[in-house]
């Protein structure tokens, strides 16, 4: 074991009453948070950046994470995004895994993930039993935790820390979205190209998603969530991705206005993830939280008009109601082979679409790359 990481224990407790006791590592810091689950086998440097993991304590469900260290955020592409990152920090609130290496082994790794964690603030524990853990959020459902990291000898009062996590805020009652969006209109330029103008409404949106718009040749432009569609519509742009984020959708009433706007102006608008709700919300259905998310690399989906599968990479806790589509003007595109839950919506007049999936992956599989071709056709075609 890394001699830093000797001198920590650490707790885990659940609303359930359920206590996980374990060693630490990262910091020395005590959060609460919604503590949900992912089966992705790599990636993690991907997934702890992922704005989309605000307000969660994240347990992987692979025994062994941190065997391949962590690259330098200096590391980036020709765009001058971080080539392993999905945004510049850790966005987790605390990291639980069965086992953290402290010794790996690659020629990118600049650090092993305790010193990361420690260095950004965030707690870990590993040592735990995370299939028992795994277990008992897949029979109750995602509920909230409180993860503290402590100097061994010291002593902790599990009852405090239950009333600690009584009285704190739940995860759907937090304004998520507003702690990861931009403030002001930040500008990616492709290397060629950059007539047309992609308008990104950012709740917290992955750097990989920016990369797979400036490969296709867009202009992309992020701004804030609450965005006016006045300002919107002065940016001049061709299309509309609605990205991905933290949080209820139904929180976000100024960006489903906003969204209800663009698409009465017609506009060739994408939202994946989040966006995806947030469309099909702007279009009159209804979302429901899921009792364990969906969140892995590994998630099949089927697209209805084709009947075609696809292994897709996702990350979310809330899904569009097929109940509140009735009499709506929106189709079911994909669904989830696993519960039938829908994972894709478009509009019959081809002015929007939206899944539930990651198409860009990081980490993940490119089977649906093409989502973001399929896209950039309807955005070639647009004439505002």
């Amino acid at each position: 074991m890394h001699e830093e990481t000797t001198a920590f224990e650490a707790l885990l407790l659940l609303e359930d009453g359920s206590i996980f006791r374990g060693k630490g590592f990262g910091a020395e810091a005590e959060v609460v948070g919604e503590v949900v689950f992912t089966t992705g086998m790599v990636g993690y440097t991907e997934a702890l950046t992922d704005p989309s993991y605000r307000g969660q304590i994240l347990t992987f469900t692979y025994p062994l994470i941190g065997n391949y260290g962590v690259p330098p955020y200096s590391m980036v592409d020709d765009f001058n995004l971080p080539l392993h990152f999905e945004s510049e920090k850790i966005q987790v609130e605390g990291v639980v895994v069965h086992e953290a290496c402290f010794h790996p082994n690659h020629w990118a790794s600049v650090k092993n993930i305790h010193e990361w964690l420690r260095e950004e603030g965030k707690p870990g524990i590993h040592r735990i039993d995370t299939r028992r853990l795994v277990k008992i959020l897949r029979e109750r459902g995602v509920m909230m935790g409180i993860l503290k990291t402590y100097r061994v000898g010291e002593e902790v009062d599990l009852d405090q820390l239950f009333e600690k996590l009584s009285k704190a805020k739940r995860y759907e009652d937090e304004d998520l979205v507003d702690k990861v969006s931009p403030t002001k209109i930040i500008i990616h330029r492709p290397l060629t190209g950059g007539k047309r103008r992609i308008v990104v409404l950012d709740c917290g949106v992955k750097l990989s998603i920016v990369r797979r718009l400036l490969e296709l040749g867009f202009t992309v432009l992020r701004v804030p969530y609450n965005y006016p569609v006045d300002k919107i519509i002065d940016l001049e742009p061709s299309g509309v991705l609605v990205s991905n984020g933290p949080g209820d959708p139904r929180r976000l009433s100024e960006t489903i206005r906003t969204v209800k706007s663009l698409m009465e102006y017609g506009f060739p608008i994408l939202g994946i993830c989040l966006g995806c709700q947030l469309i099909a919300i702007s279009a009159g259905a209804t979302v429901f939280k899921l009792p364990y998310g969906h969140r892995g690399q590994n998630k099949a989906c089927m697209e209805l008009p084709s009947g075609q599968s696809y292994i897709t990479s996702q990350n979310h806790g809330y899904a569009v109601s097929k109940e509140s589509l009735s009499g709506i003007d929106i189709d079911v595109w994909f669904v989830n082979v696993d519960d039938g839950t829908i994972e894709g919506v478009l509009d019959p007049q081809k002015r929007f679409i939206g899944v539930q999936f990651h198409p860009e992956a990081a980490p993940g599989p490119y089977d649906t790359l093409w989502i973001f071709k399929v896209f950039s056709k309807k955005v070639d075609s647009f004439k505002f």
